[in-house]
């Protein structure tokens, strides 16, 4: 797909498509021999994921951290790693004083909307 064709079905601007571009968020798959950028379908699912954890609060610059970071160590041990940091919040939120409990609840519970999202986003994306 041509950066406006990916944009169209994305439903973001072309502007929004060389951001994230250059971010490193998403990447073409080839050059056309015009020279064009060519993306994979499967592009617009990173995009949906990357709004979805965008919109949720979490910072683009987070979000390529975690991309590249799963790039780096794999699929499996990224996943790990995040549903080790989510059972570490459990833990806290079940152990917390009176107080502190409902913050450490909601704090649990944002952390497991995010993961989910995160591996939704890491799932939709295309192999390397």
């Amino acid at each position: 797909m041509r950066i406006g064709e990916l944009a169209a079905a994305a439903g973001v601007s072309n502007r929004t498509i060389d951001f994230y571009t250059t971010l490193g968020l998403i990447t073409p798959a080839e050059r056309s021999p015009g020279g064009y950028r060519l993306y994979d379908p499967a592009t617009v699912d990173v995009i949906a994921s990357i709004r979805r954890l965008e919109a949720s609060g979490m910072a683009l610059e987070d979000i390529g951290r975690e991309l590249r970071n799963a790039t780096t160590t794999g699929l499996p041990e990224a996943l790990a790693r995040l549903n080790q940091d989510l059972e570490t919040l459990r833990t806290l939120a079940e152990t917390a004083d009176a107080d502190a409990q409902p913050m450490a609840a909601t704090l649990t519970i944002r952390a497991h909307n995010l993961i989910t999202a995160a591996m939704e986003l890491l799932i939709a994306m295309p192999d390397v």
